[in-house]
Parts: structure tokens; sequence; C-alpha cells
């Protein structure tokens, strides 16, 4: 049954502009069940009665009174009437105004809800407007206005309404977030603005995590990208009658926007494309920073998702709330602790600790000063029953009683010691012995297997201080000994270049075989990166990646050994004076065969690989000048099972994707808007920022804005290298054109994936003119703005 209702709703939703609607509801007339709506005179807000979602777990059918766009296909309500009061039948719920003028929600003619206004008009209407705000007000005059929604929001803050307070009636605009994904009640979470002119996000109104700065005239100090925002105007206002923060839509009719605080406790900006909702910031930038995001007994990791995980011994206190992504019940023992006197004639086993290393300890510690060791921390907290955890580091002694609230994985953080019953570790222990027992006999056989091949390796010797051949036909990595490496590169005396990972040196495996040695020059530093070229370009092989033929871990020693590519980088032939200019028949190869190598990362791999930092520079060729893709140090795995991913900012500025500087999660589509960068120095055989890129003509001297706009005026012939001389393939040139600039578009959902950028190439599929990138626009202050 209840199903079949959401089903009904839903198709209501996109049946709607079918049938006659209005924005106004007047006296006797009312809004019964989830078919009957007002819908705002633009079109884009609907109010009316919905059910939560298909996903609740309660068999109780309830819904809300409440307002939600209406020409998005993901239902995503923006204001709620009674969040806290749902109502229980859909069938005997109405909307109407009662005799004294009040808007009410009546359920079997009881008043669930309602406006509580002082009507002084003799007739009021309801009126839904085009920015969703619901308005009570007089029939004859439409600025008398008695009520409205915007003075009591929920949680979205939208175009035209305030956050902030009235100082003269006290009147409170703040925010609070849902319970969860489904369920509209209020949540732990709340948004205030203060009148030291700075937002600040609180845990149960108590506990604040996150201030927004004070306003400085511009934007909050702490959120600086506010400056660039290109979809609204900003207004602050500080006088006498009151504090708040507004903005407004440039375009309200169609730009589907939200500002809101999300059942994560970030405050969110998205923006709707054509399929999804886009985020594009929110604070804090970091979900652990969020008190209690994943409740009591959790870790907390950030850049992972979800990032909240049982502790050991804890189990989910509601696997279905976590599912709707409320996971501020956090988790529960699995075994009580046996909490008794310490007696020395006791039968029973006292409670023991678990060590969870790399913590980012609680705030809420007691510090015991009289513990001078960690055995006598321990036994402090063994002596009281509250007591759940102990740390003893540089600090010293602390102890931490009832809830384990706020721990977060932290790669430099320190050891908590965490309490639990003897029982429950013994399971462990019994569990852990039947598996040892299971694996030993395998385990042995393994042994023996490994020892033989080291004897094997280890007595392996070298014809002509080479390395034996037979390793160019070895299908994975090979681990090579650094006396090898250096023998193999003459001791690192020819250095073919460096950078911050490190230096490149030249070296054979054979007399014949060239090989490319990347040196760690600060092993510490780099050992992340080293790891993650290891586990990316290590495990996967094609024809435009660089080969990874082995690497060397000796110590502190860290090498990596690739084919060795005969015509350097791009960059050499197409900024360097003694490089060799590249015809455009080798350009657009070099195109299509990077083009090829980054589907392949992202469609092809078992994971998708991110590599996060494509440029000229890490564009190898070899020979006959194919192009292979090299250093995959900053790559980012994405498992299939996620879209996105959240990650420190990483790559090379100049190539930088617009949401690496606004902190959101990333997808492939940021290695698709440095391969358009790369594109455009393709055509030009110039730097994109460069000052030779410049014209007398343009507005701006910045290359890419170049690009934009003589494509639209149909003059790509102009911005080809002149070291062509004219000879090359225009229609090739315009196509690489509008690859490029489809690639740098501001909205990721915009830009093309690789592998249709290859079909473009290829001359597959055919493409349409791409717009010019608002942020190019922006930059450029041209006729091409419109």
């Amino acid at each position: 049954m209840y199903p079949l209702i959401l089903c009904g709703f839903l198709l209501s939703l996109h049946t709607l502009s079918c049938s006659g609607t209005t924005d106004t509801l007047s006296h006797g007339h009312s809004l019964t069940g989830v078919d009957e709506r007002l819908v705002s005179e633009n079109g884009k807000f609907a109010l009316g009665f919905f059910p939560p979602s298909s996903k609740s777990s309660d068999s109780t059918v309830n819904s809300y009174l409440g307002i939600w766009f209406n020409k998005i296909s993901k239902f995503t309500p923006v204001w709620t009437a009674n969040r806290d009061k749902p109502i229980s039948s859909l069938t005997l719920q109405k909307l109407m105004i009662s005799g004294d003028g009040n808007l009410v929600v009546l359920a079997q003619d009881n008043i669930i809800w309602s406006t509580n206004a002082n009507i002084t008009a003799n007739n009021t209407v309801a009126v839904l407007l085009g920015n969703g705000n619901l308005v009570l007000r007089s029939s004859l005059n439409s600025s008398d206005i008695f009520w409205q929604s915007f003075d009591y929001p929920t949680d979205t803050l939208l175009s035209g309404a305030k956050l902030g307070s009235n100082k003269v009636t006290g009147l409170n605009h703040y925010y609070v977030s849902r319970k969860n994904l489904i369920d509209q009640a209020s949540g732990v979470y709340s948004n205030r603005l203060g009148f030291d002119r700075s937002m600040r996000i609180s845990w149960k109104t108590s506990i604040e995590y996150w201030s927004s700065g004070e306003w400085n005239g511009r934007f909050f100090s702490s959120i600086p990208e506010m400056s660039g925002d290109s979809f609204s105007n900003l207004t602050f206002v500080d006088n006498d009658q009151e504090v708040y923060f507004s903005y407004t839509l440039l375009d309200e009719n169609t730009t589907n926007f939200q500002v809101f605080l999300d059942v994560s406790g970030q405050w969110k900006v998205r923006i709707w494309n054509a399929h999804d909702w886009v985020t594009f910031s929110y604070y804090p930038k970091y979900q652990c920073d969020v008190y209690g995001v994943c409740g009591a007994f959790t870790i907390c990791t950030n850049n992972e998702n979800p990032p909240c995980n049982c502790m050991k011994g804890f189990s989910k206190r509601s696997p279905e709330d976590w599912e709707l992504e409320d996971r501020t019940g956090g988790c529960i023992r699995n075994t009580p602790l046996n909490c008794r006197s310490l007696d020395k004639n006791r039968t029973y086993k006292v409670d023991e600790f678990y060590s969870v290393p790399f913590i980012k300890l609680p705030q809420n510690g007691k510090a015991i000063l009289n513990a001078t060791s960690a055995e006598a921390c321990a036994q402090v907290c063994l002596s009281k029953c509250s007591c759940t955890a102990y740390s003893y580091g540089k600090g010293g002694c602390s102890i931490w009683h009832h809830d384990l609230i706020n721990v977060v994985n932290d790669a430099d953080g320190e050891t908590l010691y965490l309490r639990l019953a003897a029982k429950e570790v013994q399971r462990w222990k019994s569990k852990k012995h039947v598996l040892i027992i299971g694996v030993a006999i395998g385990v042995t056989t393994s042994t023996l297997v490994v020892i033989f091949l080291m004897v094997i390796w280890r007595s392996g010797k070298w014809s002509n201080h080479a390395i034996d051949n037979d390793h160019q036909d070895t299908i994975g990595v090979i681990a090579f000994k650094y006396d090898d490496m250096k023998r193999a590169t003459k001791h690192f005396s020819e250095k073919l270049g460096g950078g911050g990972f490190g230096s490149v040196f030249k070296g054979y495996l054979t007399d014949s075989i060239a090989i490319a040695v990347k040196r760690l020059d600060n092993p510490r530093q780099g050992e992340k990166q080293f790891r993650a070229e290891v586990s990316s370009i290590g495990i996967i092989q094609h024809v435009n990646l660089v080969k990874l033929i082995g690497f060397c871990c000796e110590g502190d020693r860290r090498l990596l050994v690739y084919e060795h590519m005969p015509n350097s980088s791009l960059d050499v032939h197409l900024f360097q004076s003694h490089g060799i200019v590249l015809g455009w028949d080798i350009r657009y190869k070099i195109a299509l065969g990077v083009a090829r190598g980054l589907a392949y990362l992202h469609h092809s791999c078992r994971d998708c690989i991110i590599h996060c930092d494509i440029k000229p520079q890490n564009i190898l060729l070899g020979t006959c000048f194919i192009p292979k893709i090299a250093d995959f140090g900053m790559a980012k795995f994405l498992g299939r099972d996620f879209s996105r991913v959240v990650t420190t900012m990483r790559g090379t500025i100049g190539y930088l994707a617009p949401e690496w500087l606004s902190g959101t999660a990333i997808t492939s589509k940021v290695d698709v808007y440095s391969y358009g960068m790369v594109l455009l120095e393709i055509i030009s055989g110039r730097r994109n920022s460069g000052k030779e890129s410049s014209t007398d003509d343009d507005h701006a001297g910045y290359f890419p804005v170049q690009v934009a706009n003589k494509l639209l005026d149909g003059d790509v012939g102009t911005l080809v290298d002149t070291d062509l001389h004219d000879e090359v393939n225009m229609e090739e040139v315009e196509r690489v054109c509008k690859v490029a600039c489809w690639c740098i578009q501001d909205n990721e959902f915009q830009r093309p994936t690789m592998i249709e950028v290859v079909q473009i190439l290829e001359g597959t599929v055919q493409q349409e003119m791409p717009p010019v990138p608002r942020l190019l626009r922006a930059i450029a202050g041209d006729s091409h703005s419109t």
C-alpha cells in the first residue's frame, strides 16, 4: 500500500503541468491528499502534502506539508510545516484557511499545525511566491503580510530568505538539519548568525564546532570563495533593527540552487544540473570536524565514504538509521563491561584494553597527574566503572568516562586504549586461534616457496653488469636491488631531469635496453607518492601509459624503474627553444593517444584511477612520438561503487579544475579538465598563461579566453602555433578547440568523459558548439558573456 502511495505522489510531480494549477489558496478552498498542490507562478516551487520516502522502515504512513522544487526529477523539500508532527493518515488531511484567517493543517478535523498569526484583515489568502516563500496576506492588499514561511525556515536558506535576527522583536531566522534522509524531523545540528557578524554551526545548540568568520563587507572571512559567486548577489545587513545575511539569485526563474544544513552537519551549497545535485562547497571542509557526526564509540575517517566505523567490540546501534545517513546514534557494546572493585581474591576476569593507534583524542579527557606510567593509568581507569578508555603519552595520563565521541583517525595522532570486556577479547582470541590452525599448513608451504625463490634471486649474477634480459618479459613489477640499480645507472651519473618528487637518471638493463630510474631525494616526504605510483601504474599496462618495470625499496632508499622515453616530455617540444617543432599530425596523434590512455585509466581498470596531475611535463614521448602518461605519484583510486571521492588538493596550478579550489569531492572529470588545458597548449605551442599568448584585440592574455571567443567567431586559424606555418588540418584544429572548450567547462557534468573525447577525436561522434565557460566569461568580460 505505502509504495503505491509514494509512486502515485512521484507520478503526480511529473503530471502536474498537465492539470490546472494555482499559486493561491483562498477562504473556502482546501488542499487534500498528495494530488493537490499550489505551484508558484514561475513553476519553480510546489506546496502540498508529501510522504517521506519508500526507504522508511516505519510501517505507518506519515506525510508532511511542505514546499519542494517542482521542476527537477529528484524530489527535494526545502521547507516543512509540520516537520516534528507528521500526519499519520494520507486520506484525512487538509490544508485550509480557518475562520480566524489563519492557515491550518487538519487531520481528522484536529488542528495539526497553524500559522497562529495575528490577523487584522477580513479576508486572507495564502500565496506561494516564485522564490519559494509561502505568505499569508490580505486578499485586498498584497503588501499586508501577516505570516511567511521565510520567518520559520527549516533546513534550507532560499533566495531572498534571511539568516539572522530581528533585534526588536527577537525573531531568529536559524536553520536546523533534518533527522535523516527521509525523516523531516528536526536534527541535532543548527546554524545561526550571531551579533558578532559570523555564522556558527552547533550540535544540540550547545557545542559550536564551526564558524564562518566575521563578515568583512564582501564575504565571511573563513569563506573567501564567496567573493567569486556568479550565481547570486550577496547581502549583509547590520543596523538597529536587525542583523542578517541573505542572497538573491541572478536568475530566479531557471536556476535551481540550494543552500542548506545537511544531515551530515555540514552547511552545503549545491546546484541542479540536468540529472542530479552537484555540491560545490560545504563547511566545515572535513566531515570529521562535525561534532558527534558518527556518534558514540565510533572512529571517524576523513576522505572515506561513509566516514564512520564502529570501534572494535561494538556494533551499530541502529543500522537502519546509518543507512539513512544518520549515524549520530553511534555504536553499542557487544559485551557489557565486568565492572567490579579490584579485589585481589577475585575469581572473575578483569576488563582488558584494546589499543587503537593513530587517533586524534577526544577533547573531554580527564588528566590524572599522579599516574606516572601506562600501567598506573590503566589501573586508574579500571578502578572506575564509568571509565571507558585511557591514553598515556606526551601529555601524561588521561582517562575518559561514559561515551567516547569525536574519535578521529589521524596519521600523527596518539594511541587510545579502549576498555573492553574480557569475554569479548577472549572471543577474538578463540576465533584467531581457529584461523591460525586452518591456515598453518598453507602458510608453511608458501614460506618454503618464498625461501626457494629468494635463494634463486640472491644467487643470480649479472652479465657485463647488466640485469638479466628475462626481466623484460616479466608480467608485473620487479623488486630490484639497490646495488644493481647503481651499476645500471653508472652511479646515477646521467641525469635526465628532476622535480619535487626526485631526480631521474638514465640507465641500462642490458647493453641495448635503456631505462629511466627515478630516485626519491626525500624518501620520508615522498613515501606516499612512491606507494601510489607502484600500486597504480605497476598493475596496469597500456600503450599510452608509461611502463613501470620495477622498483627498489631498501632501507630509506626508494627507486622507480621505467622504460626510457627517447623523445623526452611534451613540454620540451612545446615550450623550450631546443625542442623539436612537432608537426600538426604528430600533435593530433599525441592528443588522441593521451585521451586513450586516460579513457583506459577512468573506465577500463578494476578501479577508476584518477591521475590528478595531467600536464605536458607528465606526457612522455616514445619512439615515433607515441605519447605515454607518466608520474602517478598523485593518483587517486575510486571504487566502482562510488561516484566521487574527497581528497586533499593536488596537481599543478594552471591545470586544476574549479572543484579542486572549492574543496568539494572530485571525480575523474578533474583529469578531463586538465586534459582540456593541455589540448589548448598543443594547439598554440605556448603556455596558456604565458604573456606571449596575448594579442592586441583580446580583453585578456589568458589563452583559453581567446580560444573560447575565436571559436565562436569562426577564427580558430589564428590560434595555431605560428611555427607550423599554416601546415595544419583546419577541420581537426576546430575539432580539438571544441573538445578543449567542452573539457574546461566549470560544471563537471558538462564535460565529456574521456571515452567520448576519444570518439570525437576519432571522428565517429559529432559535437556541438560549446558555451563559453562561466569563469572565462568573468575573466574576459567581453561581448560573448551574454
